[in-house]
């Protein structure tokens, strides 16, 4: 498949960063669904039991996850930087010492997976019906642990030059393999959970394979070549100085959701299967969010390396306005057809009204998240990754436990434990935004300083 790449230093901003957000936006809601049409097939299919061990496993796959998506996220920052420099060299030795340290971060978390499920599952209260079920859907899953990894570099690579049409074609073509097998395994050949777990990681191998072939056929300096492989230190360092605190940021934020868990676990099996519906909605809301954090960390990158500094703060406007007008429109469509939403994955009537008491309160919570997302995602373009991972964790992590143990202790009632997202993600906010004020000037003062006019490429700090 060809595609172009986009310049992100030239034209409108407001239509660039739509345009290269939108097949991003495609490529992360194909992403999430690979979990979503586990939990859908096996809800529909294989009855609550196996939906309750499903979705009851649904925090841990993000905790791990989403520190791949971190660890990428440091990838998609620095070739920007180069790319944006037009910095051939720097950008050849980026991706591939990305390539080999990205694998061999997929190959640590599956050996930590595996290590660490059943007790994990046990301390958070996983109910005794469930266990089995949900320790063996995570110790299959865990199994796609290294493409994952691979995927998220090849797919940071393509967005910081521009290009995300192509990880959403290799992500089309392995979630309708997905799906299917999905429904293969489970409906006929009665695999249940073990089955949805390995459709998955087929899936999820086919996509890294397709993504690393097309690196391979790539003639710009972002190609990949075999010959090229290898680490080089100092950017293997500054990739794990960037990705490292956000693979970490994005885990402990999930570690603390663990706490929340514990407390929906608290509650009867309906409300667990149905708080266990109710959470695709996040990773599909939060993926779609995540695609303008993207383009935000892409554009203030290359802009960043070319010196154009009139368009870097701009960058952050506009994809926070987009961000934040995504959650906003998407909560509200939850609201509205919240119904019809679980009944993909559910067929109980009480599992469903069960479902809709967090659809309701979260559909009106997701958009404030955007003020603190987009600005963590701009305070990384200044190579600033551990402040913000820190103001994270005090804010969306330690606040969220002290919830739980001492507002959701006192009043007992699930939505006084769903309440505790939007408090947190204000509080956060305010911080990200108040350290990425300060940085941001401190910065501009250096930049203004080496180049009056605002034109010429800047050093790589």
């Amino acid at each position: 498949m060809r595609s172009k790449t986009l310049d992100m230093t030239e034209g409108s901003l407001g239509r660039s960063i739509l345009l290269f957000s939108l097949p991003l936006v495609l490529s992360n809601v194909l992403q999430i669904l690979f979990t979503m049409s586990d939990v859908a097939v096996v809800g529909r299919f294989a009855g609550s039991l196996a939906l309750g061990s499903v979705g009851s496993t649904t925090t841990m796959v993000m905790l791990y996850t989403g520190f791949l998506v971190g660890v990428g996220s440091g990838v998609n920052v620095l070739v920007a930087r180069f790319v944006g420099a037009r910095d051939e060299k720097n950008t050849r030795e980026t991706v591939h010492t990305s390539a080999i340290l990205c694998l061999l971060v997929g190959l640590a978390v599956l050996g930590i997976g595996e290590a660490l499920t059943r007790p994990l599952l046990t301390l958070l209260g996983t109910k005794p019906d469930l266990m089995e079920g949900a320790v063996l859907y995570l110790r299959i899953y865990f199994l796609g642990m290294p493409a994952l990894a691979v995927f998220n570099f090849g797919n940071a690579v393509f967005s910081a030059v521009g290009d995300t049409k192509k990880p959403l074609f290799y992500l089309t073509l392995a979630g309708v393999i997905n799906v299917a097998l999905n429904l293969l395994f489970v409906i006929v050949l009665r695999m249940d959970v073990a089955g949805v777990a390995l459709a998955s990681i087929i899936s999820q191998y086919l996509s890294a394979f397709l993504t690393v072939g097309a690196l391979l056929r790539a003639h710009g300096i972002h190609a990949l070549r075999v010959g090229f492989l290898g680490i080089h230190g100092d950017k293997a360092l500054r990739i794990l100085a960037l990705g490292i605190p956000s693979g970490c940021q994005n885990a402990i934020f999930h570690i603390a959701n663990l706490f929340i868990q514990a407390g929906v676990n608290s509650f009867d099996t309906v409300t667990v299967a149905g708080n266990a519906a109710a959470a695709n909605a996040d990773g599909l809301v939060y993926d779609i969010m995540a695609a303008f954090y993207t383009a935000c960390s892409s554009f203030m990158s290359q802009n960043f390396g070319a010196g154009k500094r009139k368009r870097i703060l701009k960058s952050y406007y506009i994809s926070l306005a987009y961000s934040f007008g995504a959650g906003a429109v998407m909560g509200g469509l939850l609201v509205l057809f919240g119904r019809q939403f679980l009944s993909l994955f559910a067929t109980e009537p009480a599992v469903i009204e069960a479902g809709m008491m967090r659809l309701i309160v979260m559909g009106c919570s997701y958009c404030v998240s955007a003020f603190m997302d987009a600005t963590i995602a701009a305070s990384r373009w200044i190579g600033k990754s551990l402040w913000p991972t820190v103001i994270v964790i005090m804010g969306s992590c330690v606040f969220r436990v002290i919830w739980v143990y001492t507002v959701f202790a006192y009043f007992r009632t699930i939505p006084s434990l769903y309440l505790l997202y939007v408090f947190s993600w204000s509080i956060t906010a305010i911080a990200e935004i108040l350290y990425f004020v300060h940085s941001y000037r401190k910065r501009m003062r250096l930049f203004k300083a080496a180049d009056p006019e605002g034109e010429a490429p800047v050093p790589m700090i």
